[in-house]
């Protein structure tokens, strides 16, 4: 059985706990993947979603997609990175944050968000990356 996930929140660092993620995680030696960017791309061909609520919801279920084919949950994530064009804007974190916290199932990564000027289509706003550490 693979040992829990370790989240930190050091009081030296704000407390991103707050916030539904960590300044630091720690996972134990494992086996780990490492999940390409999802964006709002659909598997059954519909177009992307021309808002950024819109968006986030395919990508949080491309992410959910991606993780049940390895067999791990959004526990098993301990770094994700949020790549989101136009720059972080005071709403952003509003409209993307309370879908990719549910997407932790309760666990509390790592997390960093960077503006972008572009994604790889015209069309995308947002993409999460993601670090795993799989479940025994």
């Amino acid at each position: 059985m693979a040992q829990p996930i370790t989240y930190l929140n050091p009081t030296t660092l704000p407390d991103a706990s707050a916030m539904g993620h960590s300044q630091i995680t720690i996972a134990e030696a494992g086996r780990t993947a490492y999940i390409s960017g999802q964006v709002a791309w659909q598997a059954n061909g519909k177009p992307v979603p021309a808002t950024l609520a819109g968006q986030t919801e395919v990508v949080v279920a491309n992410s959910r997609a991606a993780l049940e084919a390895i067999g791990a949950t959004g526990k098993d994530i301990v770094m994700a990175r949020l790549f989101i064009t136009g720059g972080i804007l005071p709403n952003t974190a509003g409209i993307v944050m309370p879908q990719i916290i549910e997407l932790f199932d309760g666990g509390k990564p790592s997390i960093t968000a960077i503006g972008v000027l572009n994604l790889a289509g015209p069309d995308l706003l947002l993409e999460l990356e993601m670090t795993v550490r799989l479940p025994a």
